[in-house]
């Protein structure tokens, strides 16, 4: 850079000497003859803070036209290499960070064949060493190719992906649900973009050792009249809390015995068209959601096209204070049942949920308890049946990475009140990232055959890419 002040300070010398001496609009000063030029940057020096127009001393001549072009030609030629002498060494600067060089533009007066080979010439695909350590023994030497485009334009046509995997271990007897010691229970594929400016499209695929399913897969048309929201494909029914969500996002290793004597192993999860609302008033966030379903799922199984099954759901939230919230809701479905195609069954649920973070210690601090009470009435050959179940927890917070929980389990069988299981869970949680979580869950079930079983249950669930925030 001092280099090339030095040269714009040279260019001003030759400009002082054009404007003096070559420019005929001047003609009216006193005639000066030709610069020696081993006077000119003198006499640039005693010029310089002056006016473009002054006297030159007496006894000088005109400068000599030709002398200063060639004087600014040189000048030019310098600048040029100094130029490109910076413009080599911050490519290779570039090179070696691994960042894409930008498009050469041809000079002026370049051929046109000269042009095209150099746009046809291939991009140098950016590179990185290898880690120390990691070369030899066969491994890759010299740099590593980086692949992708990393302009926000690549993401375009492509959505937001990720996987989780839950894995589970149990220790401990229980002959009325048995699971196995270590397993790769799932891994959840997701797959989420915005289709147009009218909708976006959430997809969730579940492996596990029983194979590849479509957990979910829908989309949400957000641009309805009205204020609407719907969504159209296979989904978890918007039936209380726990249903709606994923099981990486519970706060146990397994699901409340309510869940599993109503809803099934799988939940409330089927084909068909939800549509939502808020009721808007000055108290508190009110939404009301009503949906239809195929009818072949949990409790509910279709004898005809027309068996649908159909839900209704009222949720209200309100913020208590500025660390406290509360969320309830009531919800009601209906469906037939494999009795008969006469047989339906119906279940209503109420739910709430508190939530406590201050804000001055979220990170360390929080405490959620959580509630759901069930009635089902299934319809019978022999009469129907109606049965009760409920469940309620507590998970705190104790320190940045560290949650512990309780929670207690009572439930009525769907198909015969008369049986009923029931029994508490201890469950300590450490996160050592935002992306992995490891819990363990102490489990006491009393069953209603008599058989009371003590566990130990483990989970490791670990998570990459990217990943949307579930339902609130």
């Amino acid at each position: 850079m001092i280099a090339m002040g030095k040269l714009f300070s040279r260019a001003m010398t030759c400009a002082s000497l054009v404007v003096l001496g070559g420019v005929p609009a001047l003609a009216q000063a006193p005639a000066v003859t030709s610069v020696p030029a081993g006077v000119a940057p003198a006499f640039a020096k005693a010029t310089v803070g002056k006016p473009a127009v002054a006297e030159a001393p007496a006894g000088t001549q005109q400068a000599d036209p030709q002398q200063v072009r060639q004087e600014l030609d040189r000048l030019r030629r310098e600048f040029e290499e100094i130029r490109d002498a910076y413009g080599a060494r911050l490519a290779a600067l570039e090179a070696k960070l691994g960042v894409p060089a930008p498009p050469t533009v041809p000079a002026a007066g370049t051929a046109p064949a000269a042009a095209e080979a150099a746009a046809a010439a291939p991009v140098p695909q950016p590179a990185v060493d290898v880690p120390s350590g990691a070369a030899g023994a066969g491994g890759p030497q010299g740099a590593l190719p980086v692949y992708g485009n990393a302009s926000a334009s690549s993401k375009v046509f492509n959505p937001d992906m990720a996987v989780i995997g839950n894995f589970l271990g149990a220790m401990g007897e229980n002959s009325v649900e048995s699971a196995p010691s270590l397993e790769m229970h799932e891994a959840e594929v997701t797959f989420q973009a915005v289709v147009d400016p009218y909708a976006r499209a959430d997809v969730f695929l579940s492996a596990s050792p029983e194979g590849l399913e479509i957990e979910e897969g829908f989309v949400t048309l957000t641009s309805l009249p009205g204020g609407l929201l719907a969504k159209v494909g296979k989904m978890k029914q918007q039936f209380g809390k726990v249903n709606t969500m994923h099981a990486h996002t519970l706060p146990w290793v397994d699901v409340p015995l309510v869940m599993k004597n109503f809803l099934g192993e799988e939940g409330l999860n089927d084909s068909g068209i939800s549509v939502s609302k808020l009721l808007l008033n000055p108290l508190f966030f009110l939404e009301a959601t009503g949906e239809v379903y195929q009818g072949n799922s949990g409790p509910f199984q279709t004898h005809e096209r027309n068996d649908v099954s159909w839900l209704g759901r009222l949720r209200g939230y309100r913020d208590i204070t500025e660390g406290t919230n509360l969320d309830v809701g009531v919800s009601f479905t209906r469906g037939h049942n494999d009795s008969g195609p006469d047989s339906t069954t119906h279940l209503f649920g109420v739910d709430a949920t508190v939530r406590y973070r201050p804000l001055r210690r979220a990170i360390y601090r929080r405490f959620m308890a959580r509630t759901e009470l069930m009635w089902s009435r299934r319809g019978q050959e022999a009469g129907d049946v109606s049965a009760f179940g409920m469940y309620v927890s507590g998970d705190y917070q104790f320190a940045r990475r560290w949650f512990g929980g309780v929670r207690f389990d009572r439930s009525e069988r769907a198909l015969d009140s008369s049986l009923v299981d029931q029994g508490p869970s201890l469950v300590v949680t450490y996160w050592p990232s935002e992306f992995s979580q490891i819990r363990g869950q102490y489990r006491r079930t009393n069953y209603a055959e008599g058989v009371t079983s003590n566990e130990a249950l483990f989970q490791f669930l670990f998570s990459i890419g990217a990943h949307g925030a579930h339902v609130f």
